[in-house]
């Protein structure tokens, strides 16, 4: 585990047929969105990513409202090695919820489940029993998901639109849609892993977040030109922007309606 506030770094700077969405249990039951602040520049990020891999894929064999995301962050750039799906904005989303628990600190890999339960993301017990415990508590707010429209090819100007609809949205939600894919690989020639090739799933490759104020409304994101659609997902998921509890989510496979 490594703390940015030891490490001295520094952040630069603050469709032929019909989508279909993740196939899960019942939309009162609970669910879980696991977030994770990871890094290719940091020796202890790899075993945590494949916990996050395990609990990504035991969900969907299990038909579990489970969604994971792995959050780049930038920290590290400076120490080695330049992550290429590494974001300020990533950072600052971590930075936001330091501010939330109270802690002020930055650390990778770090796990957040439903906005309010932080933890080590390599502890696989600590993981289990907060996605278990999340899957038990119900949620009075529902969320859906339609995929609109998906460009296809590749290149420039690849964006994905998104229609959500939900009810009783709480006062100042936040609706997070982030484009996450599995299945990828890089070679890492210096920093903490230099010479290792990393594979990462869940890796989130476009992220937005909206406030909401009316029951539905449309989301665009510009998807990367190198997005493989048949390994991604669109997850989607309310947040309040104060306590930072998540209290709704969903997910759409691009794969879908990948050509």
């Amino acid at each position: 585990m490594t703390d940015a506030s030891s490490t001295g770094a520094n952040r630069a700077r603050l469709p032929d047929s019909p989508p279909r969405a993740r196939d899960v249990a019942p939309p009162n039951g609970g669910f879980a969105v696991v977030e994770m602040f990871t890094s290719q520049g940091c020796s202890s990020c790899p075993p945590a990513e494949e916990v996050l891999t395990e609990i990504e894929r035991d969900a969907r064999t299990r038909g579990q409202p489970v969604f994971a995301l792995g959050f780049h962050v930038d920290y590290w750039d400076d120490l080695g090695w330049p992550d290429r799906f590494a974001d300020a904005a990533y950072t600052a989303r971590q930075e936001a919820y330091a501010r939330t628990f109270g802690s002020g600190r930055l650390y990778t890999p770090q796990m957040v489940v439903n906005g309010t339960v932080e933890f080590v993301g390599s502890d696989r017990r600590r993981a289990a029993s907060a996605i278990a415990s999340a899957l038990t508590s119900a949620t009075t707010t529902p969320l859906t998901l339609s995929l609109q429209d998906h460009a296809g090819g590749t290149g420039a100007g690849r964006r994905v639109v998104l229609d959500y609809e939900t009810e009783r949205p709480p006062a100042r939600a936040v609706l997070n849609v982030a484009i996450v894919e599995r299945g990828l690989e890089s070679d890492v020639a210096r920093g903490e892993n230099a010479g290792r090739r990393l594979r990462q799933d869940n890796v989130v490759r476009a992220f937005a977040s909206l406030g909401v104020e009316a029951g539905r409304g449309q989301v665009e994101l510009e998807a990367p030109p190198d997005l493989d659609p048949r390994q991604a997902t669109v997850v989607g998921y309310l947040q309040n922007d104060g306590d930072k509890a998540i209290v709704a989510a969903a997910a759409v496979d691009l794969s879908a309606v990948a050509g």
